[in-house]
């Protein structure tokens, strides 16, 4: 479920010695599968520890995932790196956001999942996001830009050279994309 490396065990073993004995560690969800998704971990007591808790046996210490946040979990990495500014870690989930679908699930379900793990985290940089408004009869993703990407004027660029392609790939069903966005400039349009 949760891959913890080398370097980030190592991270929190050296957290843990300075914590009460039997304190270990929690990786969670708040508003899992929604877009105000975030991932946090935190010290877990032994007096935190719920009976449907998971636990997950690392070599030093056991990571403890609630019930409701597993599934969104799932092929998620901590890592601890060093670079030029420092150490710190890094908790990356996939499926935060949007629980991962199977290959065969309605090709819809498919795209959506694509569109909010892989497509809007890139988009989330400039403000921006897009959301998947249908997929129609003749096989066209129907998709709507808002924040940053709603006035931009590289849209036409990002929808055709990236989602586009990106879709396209993924999805060989695909007719291709469309954009039905109003776009008005503002002061939350990226320049």
């Amino acid at each position: 479920m949760i891959k913890i490396t080398d370097t980030a065990q190592a991270h929190f073993v050296k957290l843990l010695a300075n914590q009460e004995p039997g304190t270990q560690i929690r990786v969670f969800v708040i508003n899992p599968g929604t877009p105000n998704a975030e991932c946090g971990v935190s010290y877990c007591p032994p007096d935190a520890i719920e009976p449907n808790d998971i636990e997950l046996k690392f070599k030093e210490f056991s990571s403890y995932v609630d019930e409701i946040s597993a599934p969104f979990l799932e092929e998620a990495e901590i890592d601890f790196v060093t670079d030029q500014l420092g150490s710190q870690l890094t908790l990356k989930a996939p499926n935060a956001k949007m629980r991962k679908v199977s290959d065969d699930a309605p090709l819809i379900e498919r795209v959506e999942y694509t569109i909010q793990s892989q497509i809007n985290p890139q988009l989330a940089g400039h403000g921006g996001h897009v959301v998947l408004i249908e997929i129609t009869d003749d096989n066209y993703a129907i998709l709507q830009f808002g924040g940053g990407c709603n006035g931009c004027s590289m849209v036409d660029y990002t929808l055709k050279e990236g989602i586009e392609k990106q879709l396209m790939q993924q999805f060989p069903e695909l007719a291709g994309v469309k954009d039905i966005t109003e776009h008005q400039r503002g002061q939350h349009s990226f320049y």
